[in-house]
């Protein structure tokens, strides 16, 4: 195998029992086909279908962290954590990490234009990376480089807020003020399968904001982060009546 391979396993911290998989894992589909020593073209496997069992191992694995790390958080909060962990920004930054870049097999065209500094390549090979020692090793090993390459990103999400906007803004106002906020649909436009909902907040007699979504929970929410926007900045929205009833559609929501 080529030397570049060996300069990620420090850093991967796991050594592969057969480093065939790793070659693979490292193989883009552009190097698949190439030019032999007498003009003959050669097949090399490309890390696709390690990929597709990477990005499972990679869910799995964020996903019962974030369980485990955030028991309070309702499953809306757990699902945009882990959202935000594997996103191909996330994946690819990982990937640097390690000068995945650089070990690399990449067709001639590939590599000419930025191929190795591509993020969706980046991250695409990565999760390739975590199905190769899922295979080699198992999903014990696979938890482990999964964490320790992530563990600055994870760090991260579970030390925020889990709870949803909603649930800090009622808190928030709860705590400060001895109040609760109401949220009333004002506009539903667009057709059935299309439509977004505008819903108005109301918090006490200075506190207002709106906000829209594809459903009236999305756009209470939206509302309600808008409203903590205002309260961290220091601001109120314009007057509004105290008395504004809850609307009923929201009272489940």
């Amino acid at each position: 195998m080529d030397e570049a391979p060996t300069t990620l396993l420090p850093g991967l911290g796991y050594t592969f029992r057969d480093p065939s998989l790793l070659e693979v894992a490292l193989t883009h589909r552009s190097a698949a086909h190439e030019l032999g020593p007498r003009g003959r073209r050669k097949l090399l496997p490309d890390n696709e279908r390690l990929e597709f069992l990477g990005d499972a191992v990679l869910s799995l694995v964020v996903s019962e962290y974030l369980w485990t790390a955030l028991p309070d958080a309702p499953e809306g909060a757990l699902t945009r954590a882990r959202a935000s962990l594997v996103q191909e920004s996330a994946l690819a930054d990982a990937a640097r990490s390690l000068g995945l870049g650089a070990a690399l097999r990449l067709g001639k065209g590939e590599d000419r234009t930025g191929g190795r500094e591509k993020p969706s390549l980046l991250a695409d090979c990565l999760e390739a990376l975590l199905g190769a020692v899922y295979l080699d090793g198992g999903l014990e090993a696979a938890r482990a480089c999964t964490l320790g390459l992530l563990t600055s990103a994870l760090a991260t999400v579970t030390s925020e807020d889990p709870r949803d906007e909603r649930s800090q803004l009622q808190e928030l106002l709860q705590e400060s003020q001895g109040i609760t906020p109401t949220y009333t649909v004002t506009a539903a436009i667009g057709p059935d399968h299309a439509r977004t909902y505008e819903v108005e907040l109301v918090a006490g007699a200075g506190l207002r904001a709106l906000g829209r979504g594809s459903s009236k929970k999305a756009a209470a929410r939206d509302a309600a982060r808008e409203a903590l926007r205002a309260l961290r900045e220091g601001r109120d929205g314009p007057a509004a009546d105290p008395e504004v009833p809850v609307d009923d559609a929201l009272k489940e929501a």
